[in-house]
C-alpha cells in the first residue's frame, strides 16, 4: 500500500465544524515552543531545508529520511546548552548517531539492518548559553557541523552519541548563510 502524499498547508485552512479555528491557530498553540527538544529538532531540520532549497514538501515525520536533497540522504541532528525547564547548569552537548532501522516511506519497508543511511549528517547546535536571551529564530546563535557519513563510520563505528569536542575535531562550523556550500562540498555536488 503506498502512503498517502501530504499536501503543504498554509495555516489558512479551517478545522472541520469548529468555529474560525485554523490550523495556525493549533500550530501556535502546540508549537510555540521552539526551544522544547523535540520542537527543536524539527525546526533544524526546516533550516537545514530551507538552506539548501528543499522545504517545499511537507515533512515526512516516521521516514528514515530527514532530508532528500540532489539524489543524497541528509540526517539532521541537534543540541542546545539551554532549554524550556529550568536547569541549574548548562546541557552538555552530545549529538545521536545511533545506527538505527529505519522505514522508508517512499516503499513502505523497514530496512533489513540497523545502520547510518545517509551520506552527510548535518549536526545543528543552537549556541546561546543564556536561558533568558534564547531566540531559538535569530540565525546568528546557530552553529552548523557538516560531516560525511563515511568519516563518522569510520571514525565512531558503533558508537551511539558523539560530542560536540569530538566533531570540532573533525570538521570547522558554518553559518547558514555558508551551509548550502558546506553541505554541496562534502557531498561533491556542483
Amino acid at each position: 500500500m503506498k502512503p498517502k502524499t501530504l499536501l503543504m498547508l498554509d495555516g489558512t485552512e479551517y478545522i472541520d465544524k469548529a468555529k474560525n479555528v485554523t490550523v495556525k491557530d493549533f500550530w501556535s498553540w502546540a508549537y510555540s515552543d521552539l526551544l522544547v527538544n523535540t520542537n527543536r529538532s524539527v525546526l533544524a531540520e526546516f533550516l537545514v531545508a530551507t538552506a539548501l532549497e528543499v522545504a517545499n514538501e511537507p515533512r515526512i515525520e516516521w521516514d528514515y529520511v530527514d532530508l532528500r536533497y540532489r539524489g543524497h540522504i541528509i540526517e539532521v541532528k541537534t543540541s542546545a546548552y539551554v532549554q524550556s525547564w529550568p536547569q541549574v547548569k548548562l546541557s552538555k552537548i552530545v549529538f545521536d548517531i545511533a545506527k538505527k532501522q529505519g522505514w522508508d516511506a517512499s516503499t513502505n519497508t523497514e530496512k533489513p539492518t540497523k545502520g547510518r543511511y545517509s551520506d552527510c549528517y548535518v549536526f545543528c547546535l543552537f549556541t546561546e548559553q543564556d536561558s533568558q536571551q534564547a531566540n531559538i529564530l535569530d540565525l546568528n546563535k546557530w552553529a552548523f557541523y557538516v560531516v560525511n557519513t563515511e568519516i563518522i563510520n569510520k571514525e565512531f563505528r558503533e558508537q551511539k552519541s558523539v560530542t560536540l569536542n569530538t566533531i570540532k575535531k573533525l570538521v570547522d562550523p558554518v553559518t547558514y548563510g555558508n551551509l548550502k556550500r558546506t553541505v554541496d562540498d562534502v557531498l561533491q555536488v556542483n
